[in-house]
């Protein structure tokens, strides 16, 4: 069998051991020896599945300690748009409106949810992160964090793990890929900071269609963006 389709095999296998005895994020992981007798195959074999499974965040080895189920993140994810990116700007001006695109999409899935919620004794998290939008934008400052803050502070109201996982990947895509689209104009900046005011207070008030059309204006100024930064990046 060839070297890269014995890695293959032995990280399939190895994901297979995770599953089969029930092993969760952070758990210790049977040792290099013992992987190989319980597998069959050689010590270079277990290493390098070690080192591809490390890479997926799906084991994590700690040095002097051994090696452990990894937290499992969207952090591979994220490096491979960002490289993608990086690899190819054109592509990287696609690559970030599909995630945009991607973005909208889930919000506008699960606004249903999120109006149905949220209530006002949840909202003071909320409307202290727009209430730092609002100010940052006055000073005609952008306000990554306090953005990415609301939308974490959203999901995790739904309690579903993945798309909280989603958001915060997403996020980590932007913040890197964003600086190519120049500096945001102050527009830009208070339209954003608004729409994330409308859709707090759409949520809160019950209006789901009020909700969703605000999605709508929270991405406009990014995706308007993107395609500016895109056509001069093509004419340059």
């Amino acid at each position: 069998m060839a070297k890269g389709d014995q890695t293959r095999t032995t990280a399939s296998a190895i994901k297979d051991l995770i599953l089969t005895r029930g092993l969760r994020p952070g758990d210790p992981m049977p040792t290099e020896a013992e992987l190989m007798d319980e597998l069959a195959v050689s010590r270079s074999s277990v290493r390098e599945a070690v080192r591809t499974l490390v890479a997926l965040d799906l084991l994590e080895v700690r040095h002097g300690t051994g090696t452990f189920v990894g937290q499992m993140s969207l952090r591979p994810l994220v490096e491979a748009v960002v490289f993608r990116g990086v690899l190819n700007p054109g592509e990287g001006y696609e690559a970030l409106r599909d995630v945009v695109e991607v973005r909208m999409g889930l919000d506008y899935a699960l606004a249903p949810r999120i109006v149905e919620r949220l209530d006002h004794t949840e909202a003071a998290e909320l409307r202290a992160s727009v209430d730092a939008m609002v100010a940052a934008a006055a000073r005609n400052e952008t306000y990554p964090d306090a953005d990415r803050a609301f939308h974490l502070q959203l999901a995790e109201r739904l309690g579903n793990r993945l798309y909280s996982e989603l958001v915060g990947a997403f996020w980590d895509i932007h913040r890197t890929m964003s600086p190519r689209l120049g500096v945001a104009s102050r527009r830009d900046l208070t339209d954003t900071a608004q729409a994330h005011a409308d859709l707090l207070d759409a949520a809160l008030a019950g209006d789901l269609a009020g909700y969703r059309n605000c999605i709508q204006a929270h991405y406009a100024p990014l995706l308007r963006a993107l395609d500016q930064a895109h056509t001069a990046a093509k004419a340059s």
